[in-house]
């Protein structure tokens, strides 16, 4: 039996992009959300072996430490040629100090010495997995992704992580050069093309009441 997201939501994520993209999606539906950094929640270690189960010890771990229903992402990017990495250690790659420059320009770095240089031979996409945890146990999860192809040097310096190098399919500009309303926002506003977006999109239909 699904569950209802009403009230307070605490969003169990440090990383800004993601709290403002998250917020956005919620804003439509009525839903106070709060962000783990303003409760001063520890970031829990990702050990899970998925996008999903990464998600769900997030969302866990913020549900249990606030007892409120905590929202999480997992996500990242997954690159054909390189055997599916950086996977969910697309935020490793970037380091301590998140830099994503330097994570883009070693998965091309790889690219090369494999010899993906033709368009083809550069597919990669985003998966998105959403988790929404109650201090109960309970939980609802979904998933998504988007496809699209690698292209260097990176273009645009919107959105945020592996974005401006990241061209998706039937499109001409990546995700670093298109405004939030293009990469996330939701219909009428939006096409709801991002990997989160198209998970929020299940997430909705199954947990929220539009307004």
């Amino acid at each position: 039996m699904h569950r209802r997201i009403t009230g307070k939501l605490v969003i169990a994520t440090h990383n800004p992009g993601k709290l403002d993209e998250m917020r956005e999606l919620l804003a439509p539906y009525g839903i106070e959300a709060i962000s783990a950094g303003v409760l001063g929640l520890a970031e829990p270690e990702e050990t899970g072996d998925s996008f999903r189960a990464n998600a769900s010890i997030k969302a866990v771990a913020a549900a249990q430490a606030a007892k409120l229903p905590a929202f999480a992402d997992d996500s990242g990017l997954v690159v054909d040629a390189l055997d599916g990495a950086p996977g969910i250690y697309s935020a490793r790659w970037a380091g301590e100090t998140k830099d994503f420059s330097a994570a883009m320009a070693r998965i091309e770095r790889l690219l090369q010495e494999r010899g993906a240089t033709n368009p083809e031979a550069r597919k990669a996409h985003f998966v998105s997995a959403l988790c929404v945890a109650w201090p109960d146990d309970h939980l609802e999860e979904v998933e998504a992704r988007v496809d699209g192809t690698l292209v260097w040097p990176p273009r645009g310096t919107a959105g945020f992580g592996y974005d401006p190098a990241f061209l998706p399919d039937d499109h001409t500009r990546t995700f670093g050069e298109m405004t939030s309303i293009e990469k996330h926002g939701l219909p009428p506003l939006g096409l709801g093309l991002s990997h989160r977006a198209r998970a929020f999109v299940k997430l909705a239909e199954i947990c929220l009441d539009q307004r």
